[in-house]
């Protein structure tokens, strides 16, 4: 090839290179945040932290889980930086059940509709009712009798999460409501012992501490944990509350599904980490893997099951 054939064929490759534009790079090429809406050291935002480590190792560049109490307000707070950060998966949300299930009907317009789509589902949370060993009452049922005479504060996540207002429904239907209500960003041992509610609404994690000096009253899901296996279900005590409590990774619906891919590779990887298996068998746990289908198919059968308590609290 001559000289000025040379040139002709640069200038070609050069043209067609500014058509083109600037090659792609591939994901991922810089930090990768996990938002975890709530405080460290519940089992979410341990599971997101192997998560995050494996995402690292892997693929070399930083991860890490960046923790977004909502102060009050539940996940949402945390779940709205998530839907507004670019589609790009360099922000992935670690959510409850909460944000795809009410998130986009209560007036948060970055919700509304609803901005994300499900990776997929890990967590099953041991999520309990419980009080005090010191106080009058050792069961639902005791409970029950004791607030038809009584006052009896209730501490939860949030009045608007699904654990709450299964225990609002719970207490309706067995014939009491609790006297007042107050939102924590941890519901923990603290909680109890400053005796500023009564019973509490929240995970065993939250209570390992002190679980020798309180008494389970039920826990929420479907089935018994494997730490409270003589403790009943809610929905054992009252079939009409059927909802499953869970945590899954999210992304914007507008996320390239290869970085979808990439993600969700990690993901799996991680909750199968003899660290997953023993927080499980520390915890009582459900530690899983449930695909974007079968977490969509999951989310709107809550959404039936949440619409169904919304009805009978007359909401």
């Amino acid at each position: 090839m001559n000289k000025f054939a040379q040139k002709v064929a640069l200038a070609v490759m050069g043209a067609s290179a500014l058509i083109a534009g600037p090659v792609a790079a591939e994901y991922p090429e810089k930090p990768v945040s996990f938002v975890v809406p709530w405080p460290p050291g519940d089992l979410e935002d341990v599971l997101t932290r192997l998560i995050a480590e494996e995402f690292q190792e892997t693929y070399g560049v930083p991860a890490a889980v960046v923790n977004k109490p909502g102060g009050g307000g539940g996940p949402f707070p945390g779940a709205v930086s998530v839907a507004t950060a670019p589609a790009d998966g360099y922000t992935v949300g670690s959510f409850v059940i909460g944000v795809p299930v009410i998130g986009p009907d209560i007036g948060i317009p970055e919700l509304n509709p609803n901005p994300f789509d499900p990776l997929g589902i890990f967590l099953t949370y041991p999520f309990v009712i419980a009080a005090s060993k010191n106080d009058n009452y050792s069961s639902m049922e005791e409970l029950a009798a004791y607030a038809k005479d009584n006052e009896v504060t209730l501490g939860h996540f949030g009045s608007f999460l699904p654990p709450t207002k299964v225990t609002f429904a719970l207490a309706k239907n067995m014939g009491f409501d609790f006297a007042a209500e107050t939102a924590f960003d941890n519901v923990d041992c603290n909680v109890l012992a400053s005796g500023d509610v009564d019973v509490i609404n929240t995970t065993i994690q939250q209570i390992s501490a002190c679980q020798d000096d309180v008494v389970i009253l039920a826990s929420i899901g479907g089935e018994r944990t494997s730490q409270t296996p003589d403790v009943p279900t809610v929905s054992e005590i009252d079939p009409s509350l059927q909802l499953a409590l869970w945590n899954g990774l999210f992304v914007h619906k507008d996320t390239p599904a290869d970085v979808r891919e990439k993600i969700i590779a990690v993901a799996q990887k991680a909750l199968q980490s003899d660290e997953a298996s023993e927080l499980a068998e520390r915890t009582g746990a459900l530690i899983y893997w449930q695909d974007a289908e079968a977490s969509n198919a999951q989310i709107q059968s809550d959404k039936d099951s949440f619409a169904a308590i919304e009805k009978l609290l007359g909401e």
